[in-house]
């Protein structure tokens, strides 16, 4: 599975920004996908994830209720709605692949496949 990122960009405080993650592969739709951040600095933060199905997701207390992930298997592309942005979720976003179809795996090890990031930038 490889993974192209997009939808970064630098935006203000309060506002609203999909990314995207598209996939190529035979496989996309049996696996579970996911999104980490990481911001200068810190280390790789888990931010959502969906089953390859789309009908259970899993999202870190951070940005529940703010973000948004979904999929479409037609499209082999996961997206990640972000509204209401903080300058604190300002990182580089990278969306993740998990072979194995888990769900609830906050850590950055189990992932097989990753995107190549995308920059989000939030101005307060």
């Amino acid at each position: 599975v490889q993974l192209q990122a997009s939808g970064g960009g630098l935006v203000q405080a309060g506002t609203s920004l999909r990314l995207s993650c598209a996939a190529s592969g035979r496989t996309f739709s049996s696996v579970t996908m996911a999104w980490f951040r990481q911001a200068p600095g810190k280390e790789r933060e888990f931010i959502a994830a969906i089953n390859w199905s789309g009908r259970s997701t899993y999202y870190a207390d951070s940005v529940k209720g703010r973000f948004t992930i979904s999929r479409d298997n037609v499209k082999n592309t996961v997206y990640l709605q972000m509204n209401s942005l903080k300058p604190e979720d300002t990182a580089v976003y990278y969306c993740a692949a998990d072979l194995l179809g888990r769900l609830g795996l906050s850590s950055p090890s189990p992932y097989d496949y990753w995107g190549q990031g995308t920059q989000v930038t939030v101005s307060s």
